[in-house]
Formats: structure tokens, C-alpha cells, sequence
């Protein structure tokens, strides 16, 4: 048995142990995410009112968006140090299986639990605003890579910073990824520090990655957002995965998630903005895509 297939077995294996051991709680879970991302779109039609076809869209795909990247840093990091409480995170590393694996099952039972509620957030963003979505063949990798970023980074936090510091630090990261970063709106309308820092930051790329994604004919998806998720994933993910075989397994998974998602983009959305705006940029967008 490959180095790989026998990880596969090993994670799916822990996957299943977890979904047993929640499953008192994965239908409320889900209703959760559903609940949050259809809420999502309608808070947000509430907001704008009737918007343009331009910024309809960044809200249509940024309510699926924020609701897989909140799992990965919100939901993540205090399921993880609500174990690390109990001790069972401390158990189950006892057991003759590769850190890494414990990152990867709990990425497919999130991910899982999350594709419920992004798909009806989809749905209700398309119903709600009136959008057409062009949605790229690299769509599904690149949700993967999203969420494996996400729930990375939520590890990451979990793991390195004192349990309760890092569950009050999920309820500060709700309302940055709603509110301050662009992945509802886009990123011109910050100020320019903050524009500076979302650079750096993967929060922004990732919703280029997902928005991109979703409205293929609208929106590029620039080399950055494949690059700086990359980055940052591989970087959290260093106090999950210290040994040789782990980092060696990460690694393959992660060339296989960026083959697949640089299959899609055509280079080609950005300047089809301006001709949902027009050239007077009459629409309520930056000044970036006028």
C-alpha cells in the first residue's frame, strides 16, 4: 500500500470516528450553516436594497464564501480547543496516525458539513439577486483549497494559542470577514492600509479564488490568490504536520488541489466588469473597476 492510499484509509477512518462522535449534534450543525448562509444574503439584500448587476454578484458569491471560510476560522479552532479542554485532542494523538490526518478528517467532516449551507447560499444569492453565475470546471478544487486553508490557519490557532484565547478570538473573526474584508464588496472601498494588509492576508485571495470561481465570464482569478492560500496554508499547517511523512503527504495533496484549480482561469473576467458599470462607472463600485 502507497504512502498515500494508506493515509486516505487512516484519514477517512478518524473521519468517520468524529462524525460518530458528533452525531448528536451534526443536524443542528448543519442547520447552523444553512441558517448562516442564506441569513447571509438576506442581511445583505436588506442592506443594499436593489444593487447593480456588479455588486449583486459580489454578494451573490461572497455569502457561500464567508460561510466556508468562517467554518475553517471559527468553527474549527473551537471544536479544537474544546478538545484540547477534554484531553480527547491529547488522546488521539497517541494513536499511530499522522498529525496531518487529524487536520484532514476534520477538514472532510467541516467541509462536509459546510457544503449544505454553501450550496443553498448559492441558491438564495442567485433567487435573491437576480445574478447569472459562470461557474468554472476548477470550481470544486479550488472550494477544497479554500477550505483547507481556512481550516488550517483555524488549527493553527487552536494549537498554538491558549484555548480560551483562541475561542475569543473566532467571535473577532466573525465580524472581520463579514464586515472588513472584501469579500462582499470589492476591495477599493477600504482604506488603503487596510487594502495593504489584506494583501498579505489570505482572506481576500481566498474569495477571489471563490468569486472567480462561481462567475468565471465576470471575474480573473490573478496568480496571487492561488499563491498566498498556498503560502499560508502550508505555513499553519507546520505546527500540525512537524514530521517528514506528514509534511511529505501535505504536500502531495496540495500539488493535486493547485493542478486542478490552475485548469480553469482564462485571464479574462476583470475587464468584463466595465461593461456591467459602463464606462461613466455609474454602479456603486471602487474606483478599480471603472
Amino acid at each position: 500500500m502507497t504512502a498515500i492510499a494508506e493515509g486516505a484509509q487512516q484519514t477517512l477512518l478518524l473521519a468517520q470516528w468524529q462524525l460518530r462522535r458528533q452525531a448528536q449534534f451534526l443536524p443542528l450543525m448543519v442547520v447552523v450553516q444553512v441558517f448562516m448562509a442564506v441569513a447571509t444574503v438576506v442581511g445583505y439584500g436588506l442592506l443594499v436594497g436593489d444593487p447593480d448587476p456588479v455588486v449583486a454578484l459580489y454578494l451573490a458569491t461572497g455569502a457561500p464564501t464567508v460561510t466556508l471560510i468562517t467554518i475553517g476560522l471559527v468553527m474549527v479552532p473551537q471544536m479544537v480547543g474544546q478538545s484540547r479542554i477534554e484531553g480527547s485532542l491529547d488522546w488521539m494523538r497517541t494513536l499511530p496516525v499522522p498529525r496531518v490526518g487529524f487536520l484532514l478528517s476534520d477538514l472532510l467532516v467541516w467541509t462536509l458539513i459546510a457544503l449544505p449551507g454553501m450550496a443553498l447560499g448559492i441558491v438564495a444569492g442567485i433567487l435573491r439577486f437576480d445574478v447569472d453565475l459562470s461557474v468554472a470546471p476548477w470550481f470544486a478544487p479550488a472550494t477544497v483549497l479554500v477550505s483547507l486553508t481556512a481550516a488550517a490557519v483555524g488549527y493553527a490557532m487552536a494549537t498554538l494559542l491558549p484555548p480560551q484565547l483562541a475561542m475569543l478570538l473566532t467571535q473577532a473573526l466573525v465580524f472581520i470577514v463579514m464586515l472588513f474584508s472584501p469579500v462582499s464588496y470589492p476591495s477599493e472601498r477600504m482604506p488603503a492600509w487596510l487594502q495593504s494588509a489584506h494583501e498579505w492576508l489570505p482572506i481576500e485571495p481566498m474569495a477571489q479564488l471563490m468569486r472567480a470561481g462561481l462567475a468565471q465570464d465576470v471575474f480573473a482569478m490573478p496568480a496571487r490568490s492561488l499563491v498566498v492560500p498556498d503560502v499560508s496554508g502550508e505555513a499553519a499547517a507546520g505546527p500540525v504536520a512537524r514530521d517528514r511523512q506528514d509534511r511529505a503527504l501535505l504536500g502531495r495533496l496540495r500539488v493535486l488541489v493547485l493542478t486542478r484549480c490552475g485548469l480553469g482561469p482564462r485571464g479574462r473576467g476583470v475587464d468584463r466588469v466595465g461593461d456591467l458599470v459602463g464606462r461613466r462607472g455609474d454602479g456603486v463600485v471602487g474606483d478599480g473597476h471603472r
